[in-house]
């Protein structure tokens, strides 16, 4: 099964898309991109919307893979990043000395997320009830060991591509809370090696509503490239309260993102909540998550004690707002649901993460919602690329002849 985003799709802005760069009086130097983990090709996309050439997107699953072949035209390799080798991406690409070689991805995050430590012992938790209810303690300063999980190694595979590929320059994303104590030996591991093998990088963390995606999504990119330090984004946008003081535009709401996608024409059967929670549900406010139904809110017959369930449990949107983070693999009642008290529609997650229009989606609905929700924000990976692909100017042809790309 495949959905569509619609012609009508969210009006996001249109790029000024750099489709080459200058390199000296030698002509003009392609920047082609390799995307790995690829997922359903957020950062490909945004990576095309930079100009660069994506001729590779590589990931284990099966139906982004089909999501992927769906939508580019570009070879998709379904594989094991961990059987590939440097050389069979650079054979791939038959590239060219003129062009310069970017190697994208997002190795899987699950390792580093929030859900990997934040219930411990059950200590983080007493400590948000506490706090909520008024009482002075100290917050839990202990940081057990990482679970283990095999899939951490799958940073050293994207650095181990790198480096066999003999990249001129990277784009590395992950979640915020790969800097969590527990896991930020990984990140720092990684610009170690990052700056001992020649590369200037660039840590940048980013909230995707600073760059016009209508959600308050956190990320942290590291950027690299063989030539120069890669300038982080620049803010464009800013919460409603700031953005004249800042001299940028305000975040972009939900409410028109999602318009395009109210009509009878775009329902699916499984946006309708049914169930224990679904008219404590249908009585939370825009905005508002489960703690409207706690004395803390102000309900006169509370059903919960706040922090006592996750922060996403009931959450619905406002429409006068950027979204929450979507969710890859949400529960029956895990947010954020729409403001009319239903799930949001594939076309709607796919809008708040700033997919083109027409892009296509493969899979049932549980496959889809998951490719949407680990995607990269195209908006947000556009002006990340831009970063490193700015590197690549007329310094390029005063490069090292071993930094240039046989």
């Amino acid at each position: 099964m495949k959905i569509s985003l619609g012609p009508e799709a969210w009006p996001r802005p249109t790029p000024s898309v750099v489709s080459s760069v200058v390199v000296g009086e030698a002509g003009t130097s392609k920047v082609v991109a390799v995307d790995l983990f690829a997922g359903a090709g957020g950062l490909a996309v945004g990576a095309e919307q930079a100009g660069c050439d994506v001729r590779l997107s590589v990931d284990n699953d099966r139906w982004s893979c089909e999501t992927l072949r769906e939508n580019h035209s570009h070879e998709v390799w379904n594989e094991d990043i961990t059987a590939i080798r440097g050389r069979d991406l650079r054979e791939a690409l038959d590239l060219s000395v003129d062009e310069n070689l970017v190697i994208l991805g997002g190795p899987p995050c699950q390792p580093f997320s929030k859900a990997a430590y934040w219930v411990d012992e059950g200590k983080e938790a007493a400590f948000r009830r506490a706090r909520a209810a008024g009482k002075t303690v100290d917050r839990p300063s202990e940081s057990p060991e990482v679970r283990p999980d095999e899939r951490r190694s799958l940073v050293d595979e994207y650095w181990r591509l790198v480096l066999e590929s003999k990249a001129d320059g990277f784009v590395f994303e992950n979640v915020r809370s790969i800097t969590h104590p527990r896991h930020r030996p990984v990140l720092e591991h990684l610009i170690s090696e990052a700056n001992r093998t020649g590369y200037e990088t660039t840590l940048f963390f980013a909230n995707a509503a600073e760059h016009g995606v209508p959600q308050r999504r956190q990320r942290v990119f590291l950027m690299g490239s063989k030539i120069s330090k890669p300038a982080a984004p620049a803010k464009s946008h800013a919460p409603a309260e700031k953005s004249d003081e800042l001299e940028l535009l305000s975040f972009e709401p939900v409410g028109p993102a999602l318009q395009p996608f109210a009509g009878k024409e775009y329902f699916e059967p499984e946006e309708v909540v049914t169930g224990k929670w679904a008219e404590h549900l249908r009585t939370v406010p825009p905005g508002w998550n489960y703690k409207a139904h706690t004395a803390w809110g102000g309900h006169p017959n509370p059903t919960w004690e706040t922090e006592t369930r996750f922060w996403n449990f009931l959450l619905k949107l406002d429409p006068d707002l950027p979204s929450w983070t979507i969710n890859a693999s949400p529960g029956p009642w895990t947010g954020p649901f729409h403001w009319d008290s239903r799930r949001l529609r594939v076309p709607e997650l796919a809008a708040l993460q700033t997919f083109p229009p027409g892009y296509q989606f493969i899979g049932p609905r549980r496959e889809r919602v998951r490719q949407i929700g680990n995607a990269v924000p195209p908006l947000l990976g556009e002006a990340v690329v831009r970063g490193v692909v700015a590197t690549f100017g007329a310094e390029r042809s005063a490069a090292a002849p071993e930094l240039v790309s046989a």
